[in-house]
């Protein structure tokens, strides 16, 4: 083969190759997925938490402000701690707070509360306070707002 024919051969290969590979490379799938188990467990620990803290009377911090959420984008994927995020569990990600943070959230335009552990983090926002899970967006009745006043009560600190 001469140099032409080899140039012309390795042309054609790479024009197949290059638009085939960025097609491929850009799909985005989910890292890992949420099975009926695991969104039983987590069920489960969420009944749990509004139990063992249904009554606790002891706030250690009161803040009030914004409140947003996040669904779809990010479920089936890895929190900062770890987790495999469910957007149908009772969560939220916050600036500082740490993991396992446990925090009773009340949406202050309906007085719809629910108690809650932090899982993620999220970058600083100017107007909001913390990003919620879907979950816990529908058991406060916000979906529909999206951004809504909350006051959060820190009930117990994370690690």
């Amino acid at each position: 083969m001469n140099k032409t024919g080899f140039l012309y051969t390795l042309f054609r290969v790479l024009l197949f190759l290059i638009p085939f590979s960025l097609l491929t490379s850009c799909a985005s799938a989910p890292k890992f997925t949420i099975d009926k188990k695991q969104r039983e467990e987590n069920r489960r620990a969420a009944d749990d938490l509004q139990t063992k803290y249904r009554n606790v009377d002891t706030v250690l911090e009161t803040v009030i402000g914004y409140a947003s959420y996040y669904a779809h984008k990010f479920h089936g994927r890895q929190t900062s701690n770890g987790e495999i995020y469910d957007m149908y569990g009772l969560t939220a990600a916050h600036t500082t707070y740490p993991p396992n943070t446990i925090i009773r959230v009340t949406n202050l335009s309906n007085e719809k509360s629910v108690i809650i552990r932090v899982n993620d983090h999220f970058p600083e926002h100017p107007t909001r306070i913390i990003d919620l899970s879907y979950g816990t967006a529908d058991t406060l009745d916000m979906l529909q707002d999206g951004v809504v006043e909350v006051k959060l009560e820190i009930l117990e600190w994370g690690e």
